[in-house]
């Protein structure tokens, strides 16, 4: 129970921490003037402070759950000094009382989003990707050593990092494309001209991504494959990499098709259905990023080097 509470909870915290940093991004390189504030285009501060909130109820949980299954413990009476070894002895602790300052910082930056939306979204941003980097020390580069862990953690940082920003964008894109937001052709035009800004951070983001996930994969699991495929690990691992590849399909089409499908669309004048077929396309696709996450979530707490030892 405690395995399958744990994969639960670091699923629902990598998505949750996702999302605060991808939208924040978003509204910075996708949205200006006075588009970054709430409510214009997006619900920024109702999101941002959701996702931070979240963020900090599911850490607490996890750090909870984490003391309980390395003392035995249940009772909070007793789980109390073990929480606070690993508070103040551990890297984990350290990185977990990092995210909560960094969230709270979150939580503060919002109230400057109605006078100076654009410094909100830049403190927001930057706390929302410390706080996203801190679940690095939860994961697989944490059992390194030497310059090895620096090179590990520095690779698993900006695959978190970046798989945010995509994760962000396509949440962004769902809710500017919703039915009631696509009402007047003001906000077809913004929508498409975020796809158009897109182009170049989306590009950047495969790149890096790829590269970021082949080189957690080598320190991880070493130039093996075989010996991979055959065990536990390797078929969730093989699962992500197709998911992964079916998102690259998606957003070609987005950006090759459905992106200047709607520009044309709108220049005829007959652009609603050209914008809810790009919804539906970020909708499926940011449903394959949520399947991806819950497989990283589920592959961090295994062990391939175990798993490939027994086949």
């Amino acid at each position: 129970m405690s395995d399958s509470a744990n994969v639960m909870l670091r699923f629902v915290l990598y998505v949750d921490l996702m999302l605060l940093f991808g939208v924040a991004l978003f509204g910075l390189y996708s949205l200006k003037g006075r588009e970054r504030r709430s409510g214009t285009v997006l619900p920024i501060r109702g999101l941002l402070a959701g996702f931070a909130g979240l963020g900090a109820l599911l850490s607490s949980a996890g750090m909870v759950l984490m003391a309980s299954t390395m003392s035995g413990e249940s009772d909070v009476a007793e789980l109390r000094p073990h929480i606070e070894m690993m508070l103040f002895e551990t890297d984990v602790g350290l990185a977990w009382a990092v995210r909560m300052i960094a969230l709270a910082v979150v939580g503060l930056a919002l109230i400057l989003n109605p006078r100076a939306p654009g410094i909100s979204l830049v403190i927001a941003a930057t706390a929302g990707g410390i706080a996203l980097a801190s679940l690095a020390w939860s994961g697989h580069g944490a059992m390194d050593e030497d310059s090895r862990r620096y090179w590990h953690f520095t690779a698993d940082i900006l695959h978190l990092l970046i798989a945010g920003a995509w994760l962000g964008a396509l949440l962004a894109f769902a809710l500017m494309a919703q039915t009631r937001a696509l009402q007047t052709e003001a906000h077809i035009r913004l929508l498409a001209r975020a796809v158009k800004r897109f182009e170049l951070a989306g590009a950047l983001i495969v790149v890096i991504i790829t590269l970021t996930g082949v080189v957690n994969y080598l320190f991880i699991v070493g130039p093996k494959l075989d010996e991979v495929l055959r065990s536990h690990y390797g078929v969730l691992l093989a699962i992500k990499v197709l998911l992964f590849a079916g998102m690259l399909v998606l957003a070609a089409l987005n950006r090759f098709h459905l992106g200047p499908l709607l520009e044309q669309s709108l220049r005829e004048g007959q652009y609603r259905a050209a914008a809810h077929a790009l919804r539906r396309s970020v909708v499926v696709e940011m449903a394959a990023a949520v399947l991806i996450v819950g497989l990283v979530a589920w592959l961090g707490t295994l062990s391939p080097e175990v798993e490939m030892s027994n086949v």
